[in-house]
């Protein structure tokens, strides 16, 4: 793939002298069946946010402490399978799957839950004064979720690949990707604070809005949405077995701009 031009002043001119530890973050990527095929959920953020604003992304957020609480009814694989997937301790696979499902709601209004174990809430619209709370940090997800006698449906994500900011980046995240599939009756919307707008679109449309100028994309979203654009259907995408070995790009300066480069492609073994 080429080098990804970043926008002017998105990476600080001094790199720090010792990078900042990345926080575990969760991003979600929705897909749905729609006419034109296979679509996907995604948002423009409010340029004044500190991390990639006026960037086009996928739902997700940083891991709050909260989000490890034990005592949230589950339903699907246990932490320790996420552990095993994620390479991390079940503690934090526990609260990457909580910071995912939160996330999501927060930022989108489709809520990954249901009253049991094989059943999913249907239009969220009840919840609207909850989602605000939980955007305001003024309500846990476990309390959310206990009040309103829903269990998390784990097994309606699915691990989707891990990346790492660049360490000249002064914000770090290693942050884990899922899939997830619409639920059905539900709606997903640009309900949020952090969202100037929100919209499905095909994965090959959202590439050629990016190349084409008209939206700016993270390496992370731009290489997910290429290989969300090699599957016209949802069939056989969520059933995918992947490698999920964390990924970092490096940032090089050419032709006086800053390019991200993948490991693998030319220049990324020679960058510091």
């Amino acid at each position: 793939m080429r080098g990804r031009v970043l926008p002017a002043g998105f990476v600080p001119e001094e790199a720090p002298e010792v990078p900042a530890a990345p926080r575990d973050a969760a991003t979600v990527v929705l897909v749905r069946e729609g006419d034109p095929g296979l679509e996907v959920f995604l948002q423009r953020r409010v340029r004044d946010m500190a991390f990639a604003g006026g960037m086009t992304v996928f739902p997700g957020g940083g891991v709050d402490s909260r989000d490890a609480d034990a005592s949230i009814g589950w339903a699907g694989p246990d932490a320790a399978w996420w552990a095993q997937r994620f390479g991390c301790s079940a503690e934090t696979a526990r609260a990457l799957v909580c910071a995912a499902v939160r996330e999501t709601f927060e930022e989108s209004g489709v809520l990954l839950a249901g009253p049991e174990a094989g059943s999913v809430v249907g239009e969220t619209g009840r919840y609207a004064a909850a989602r605000a709370q939980l955007e305001t940090r003024e309500r846990s997800l476990a309390e959310f979720l206990a009040e309103e006698g829903l269990v998390l449906r784990a097994d309606l994500l699915r691990p989707w690949s891990n990346w790492v900011t660049p360490e000249r980046e002064p914000r770090r995240y290693d942050t884990r990707f899922f899939l997830a599939a619409l639920p059905e009756g539900q709606l997903a919307d640009a309900g949020t604070s952090e969202a100037a707008e929100a919209y499905w679109s095909t994965p090959a449309r959202a590439l050629d809005e990016f190349r084409a100028g008209r939206c700016q994309l993270l390496p992370p979203t731009e290489f997910t949405l290429a290989e969300l654009a090699e599957h016209r259907a949802l069939s056989g995408l969520l059933d995918a077995e992947r490698g999920l070995r964390p990924i970092m790009p490096k940032l090089v300066h050419r032709d006086g701009r800053w390019q991200a480069v993948l490991p693998g492609e030319p220049g990324y073994e020679e960058a510091r």
